[in-house]
């Protein structure tokens, strides 16, 4: 039981965090939920069937098809990130102002919010398949289904309860301050999975590690450790990274705050709605037009 539920938590924090990142980055955006809720729910459905169909996978494109997998979910979530980030640093302070007045919805949030609810269901896709397999590989090395099922709902709620953690810390962020931070953080989320995405591409042969090992930091905090994986979600911490990923890592970031910079800019402020003042009439004004 307690080996399912540490497995179980450490699969559920990764897609917790991604989901609390890209609930709070949404705020104000109209029909969030339900589009989150349904990118969860198509990544629960793509990992029964992708763990149900592991074998194939992971014998396609000579015994790499499962790092293939991954590496292409994750540059897709990668762009839809990056995406996100771009289009909020352009009409982020359009909808704080809006939140501000009259809390009236972006009709044109729909979008970015789209895109969000592929991050969400990819993200619950690679880390639901990953438990359905362990969950399947416990079953078989005969592991009791009472056992694996309390380990597994506790996990469930430990890994839950921290992303909602975090989604409510994130809310207690000044409005006028909130996208800002936002955005910082989906930049990062980004840059983390597309090295990543490198360290699997690495795995298949398809890039040169540059470097096998630019640095070692384990011996103070390891990617097995809680605070390791959490670190590797939020902001793709790796205790030995290689050359080539975090060449992926730069740039990424690099690229996002680019374009941030040069679409956000180009978007004038608001245009401040003035009030129209009507004239009083003067006393004089009065006597003269009777």
């Amino acid at each position: 039981m307690l080996a399912t539920a540490i497995v179980v938590f450490r699969e559920v924090l990764e897609a917790a965090l991604i989901i609390s990142i890209v609930f709070a980055a949404t705020r104000g955006l109209a029909g969030r939920g339900r589009w989150v809720a349904m990118g969860v729910a198509w990544g629960l459905a793509g990992a029964v069937v992708l763990a149900l169909g592991a074998g194939r996978v992971a014998a396609a494109a000579e015994g790499m098809g499962q790092e293939l997998l991954n590496a292409g979910v994750l540059l897709a979530a990668v762009l839809m990130l990056a995406w996100h980030a771009i289009w909020m640093s352009r009409h982020g302070r359009e909808l704080a102002l809006q939140m501000k007045t009259v809390g009236a919805e972006v009709v044109s949030g729909a979008r970015p919010v789209r895109a969000l609810m592929l991050v969400v269901a990819l993200a619950v896709l690679r880390e639901g398949s990953e438990v359905v397999l362990f969950l399947y590989g416990m079953g078989a090395g005969g592991s009791g289904a009472a056992s694996m099922a309390a380990g597994g709902a506790a996990g469930l709620l430990a890994g839950g309860a921290v992303g909602v953690a975090l989604y409510l810390g994130l809310l207690g962020i000044p409005l006028r301050h909130f996208f800002t931070a936002t955005n910082w953080m989906v930049l990062l989320l980004a840059a983390g999975l597309a090295s990543q995405a490198a360290h699997f591409l690495i795995q298949a042969d398809l890039l040169p590690p540059l470097s096998q090992q630019v640095w070692d930091t384990s011996g103070l905090l390891s990617n097995q450790s809680l605070l390791g994986q959490t670190l590797r979600t939020l902001i793709g911490y790796d205790a030995r990274p290689s050359g080539m990923q975090l060449v992926f890592y730069t740039v990424t970031a690099l690229l996002i705050l680019t374009g941030m910079k040069i679409w956000g800019s180009s978007q004038s402020a608001p245009t401040p709605v003035r009030p129209v003042v009507t004239p009083v009439p003067s006393a004089a004004s009065r006597s003269e037009s009777h």
